[in-house]
């Protein structure tokens, strides 16, 4: 299986056509073709169901579409790695991040990197713990920042000083706000809106021992599309503070939780992998900046 013929059934793949795929490709459609069918014969399996003016994968290609992303992401990002080894000058950083304020200790320290290698570029990649934990693993990762009391033994890490307070995004109209203090008790009373990740290992224990009393109307992967439904009177949502504006011009507020719940947070990376010369230029950084 060669890389030229898993980036050609990408390519096919993202475009449901051959004809857009081959121009795309620089290649003819009868050689896309036959390299697609010797794929298929290789593998032993149909990767894709055919028709007159499009291709659509099969389960077996939605399979295969999987796996080689990853394959050229990683062939990507070793290739990018070894030409910044000569006159290194900047190279490309991989970072998974939770939703967090906190990520501004990060952001300082690739700012200070990027002042003194004028070609470093970040990618950041959001996703729970499971998901960015297994692309770490897969090397399609450097680091990761990960939020809640979570176990990463088998990583290395580093303890970053920032505290996620959880709370509640509400409007300032709202019945609670005027309350001092809300209480888990509380949000037990509200149509509440919660991340899509629902009551994984990131969700505080205070709340996932209340989830069968919760009238969840909503889930949301970015929390800025959950306010705007907040704003329209739909539901309360549970978050950490500081990542929507609640300034006096904004129709929002949030409120802590009380007792207060809070997450610590970490960065996070492969015990066993060795780090790319970005990567490790990257770690010295941010321990400069912490100490």
């Amino acid at each position: 299986m060669e890389i030229r013929v898993l980036n050609y059934f990408v390519e096919t793949a993202n475009q449901n056509s051959m004809t857009k795929a081959a121009k795309r490709l620089h290649v003819t459609q009868p050689t896309l073709s036959k390299q697609l069918k010797d794929l298929e014969d290789e593998l032993g399996q149909k990767l894709f169901i055919r028709s007159n003016y499009s291709v659509k994968l099969t389960s077996e290609g939605e399979l295969l579409y999987k796996r080689a992303v990853d394959i050229l992401n990683i062939v990507n990002k070793t290739e990018n790695e070894f030409k910044s080894m000569n006159n290194f000058n900047g190279g490309d950083l991989h970072i998974g991040c939770a939703e967090s304020y906190g990520i501004t200790i990060v952001a300082k320290a690739v700012k200070s990197l990027s002042d003194k290698y004028s070609n470093i570029k970040f990618h950041l990649y959001s996703g729970n713990f499971e998901k960015v934990t297994k692309q770490l693993n897969g090397g399609l990762l450097d680091f990761a920042v990960t939020v809640q009391s979570l176990d990463t033994s088998s990583f290395n890490s580093l303890n970053l000083p920032y505290m996620d307070k959880w709370g509640i995004l509400m409007r300032k109209d709202s019945k609670l706000s005027n309350k001092t203090n809300i209480t888990i008790n509380d949000i037990s009373k509200i149509p509440i809106i919660i991340s899509r990740q629902g009551f994984s290992d990131e969700m505080p224990n205070e709340l996932k021992n209340i989830q069968s009393t919760l009238n969840i109307v909503g889930t949301y992967d970015l929390l800025y599309n959950a306010s705007i439904f907040v704003k329209e009177g739909l539901g309360y949502a549970f978050c950490l503070d500081k990542l929507i504006d609640t300034s006096s011009e904004s129709d929002l507020i949030f409120k802590e939780i009380s007792p207060h719940i809070s997450s610590p947070m970490k960065i996070i990376w492969p015990s066993k992998s060795i780090l790319s010369k970005t990567a490790e230029l990257f770690l010295e950084e941010l321990k400069k900046s912490l100490n």
